[in-house]
């Protein structure tokens, strides 16, 4: 009778097992509503997203101040060889730089601005690719957590009939010793699974700029993310969106104008002068004019330098353009890369490594309780099973984060 009740317990819990391992075929649990929710407070919250804002706002302030001539300056006095109360003068000044001057100090403001769009666009995407993938870690662990303990309650379930056999004789001593140990490791990876998912909760919401010990929840099931589009065309997506490309092309603009602006430095800026005298003793008026001109005398030392200075600068942003455009390239076409091999592996682990897995435990299972196969046997091909699952969730995990990147780098989802 305890034989039975132990081996009706043993097909409980296997059935219930095995219903769990051949879910994911039956269909995909939508994973968005968890994710959408992080992702729209990431947005509101994250101190990077707003700070970048910040200063994406402040940039814009900076080119109407850039476009204005400097402040008129006003004096009033009288001089100190004459008596004071005889002559008295009152004037103002007002600086002009050369034509076309602040026209390009408002341009070279305004890629600024355009930069730091670029930038807070970028930044966005970074901060959202890294919830996301930080997301898929904490599923890809939840799922093991929930996998293994599964293995856990099945174990022990075969070690108290591995007992029982061994008390009449069946087994030997050592097959027992075995079962103890697999739970005693499965025991150790939950407490460092447990671990892993406690940090990885904590990133998501330092991340999300609230209390470190919320907890995260995830989908029973990850849905797969299609992709739709072939590597040249994201490759069209990154030329046309890439917020990184973006904010490298408004740099090289930036110095463009900058170069223009040194070249316009040779030119002479003038000062405008004007001033009503009054003579207290005669009581009458003058006035007075004067317009002054600033010579680029030291031009040699100065304005060249800086002509060199700004064409230098021009260059390297160039170079940091095309280095930019360079590896964003390599990042896309790995990150298509490791999408095709996770969704050709997890074909592969779910159509067929995984039923081959269930057949070969179900046999052994059978074999077992007519003594044809060993406990070792029956062990193994059940571990096999379980770390097939485990394979198919992390690659899930590994696929949507390829996409992630994808995304991340194009600007676009793919």
């Amino acid at each position: 009778m305890r034989r039975s009740n132990f081996k009706k317990g043993f097909w409980v819990i296997l059935i219930t097992i095995l219903l769990n391992y051949s879910a994911f075929s039956l269909g995909h649990a939508a994973s968005i509503p968890f994710l959408a929710h992080l992702i729209d407070e990431a947005k509101e919250n994250n101190p990077q997203i707003k700070a970048a804002e910040a200063r994406w706002i402040a940039a814009n302030r900076v080119a109407p101040q850039a476009r204005s001539l400097p402040d008129p300056k006003v004096s009033v006095g009288s001089p100190m060889n004459i008596d004071p109360m005889r002559l008295q003068m009152i004037g103002a000044s007002q600086e002009i730089p050369f034509p076309g001057k602040l026209a390009v100090r408002g341009k070279i403001a305004l890629e600024k601005a355009k930069r730091a769009a670029a930038d807070y666009q970028a930044t966005c995407l970074v901060v959202i690719a890294q919830l996301k993938r930080i997301y898929y870690n904490l599923y890809a662990v939840n799922k093991s957590i929930e996998i293994l303990q599964k293995t856990l309650l099945l174990l022990q379930e075969l070690e108290k009939s591995t007992q029982v056999n061994y008390s009449v004789g069946k087994v030997p001593q050592q097959d027992i010793f075995r079962a103890q140990t697999e739970i005693a490791r499965l025991d150790m990876r939950l407490v460092i699974l447990k671990q892993e998912r406690e940090s990885l909760e904590a990133d998501i919401n330092h991340l999300l700029n609230r209390s470190l010990d919320i907890a995260i929840h995830t989908p029973l099931q990850l849905s797969v993310t299609h992709r739709r589009h072939n590597l040249a065309f994201l490759n069209d997506l990154i030329k046309q969106h890439s917020p990184q490309l973006k904010a490298r092309e408004r740099g090289v603009e930036q110095r463009r104008q900058t170069v223009k602006l040194s070249k316009m430095n040779y030119f002479p800026d003038v000062e405008i002068e004007g001033g009503k005298l009054h003579n207290t003793v005669l009581n009458n008026d003058g006035y007075m004019v004067n317009l002054k001109v600033s010579i680029p005398l030291y031009f040699t030392e100065k304005q060249n330098n800086g002509l060199r200075e700004s064409l230098s600068r021009y260059h390297a942003e160039i170079e940091d353009l095309h280095t930019t455009y360079q590896a964003l390239l390599f990042q896309v076409k790995n990150a298509f890369l490791v999408e095709q091999r996770s969704a050709r592996l997890i074909e592969l682990i779910q159509g067929t490594i995984i039923p081959l897995a269930m057949l070969t435990f179900n046999s052994s299972q059978a074999n077992y309780g007519v003594g044809k196969v060993d406990f070792l046997t029956l062990l193994n091909n059940l571990l096999t099973l379980q770390e097939n699952e485990i394979e198919l969730h992390n690659e899930l995990a590994n696929h949507e984060k390829a996409i992630t990147q994808i995304e991340e780098i194009t600007g676009k989802l793919a």
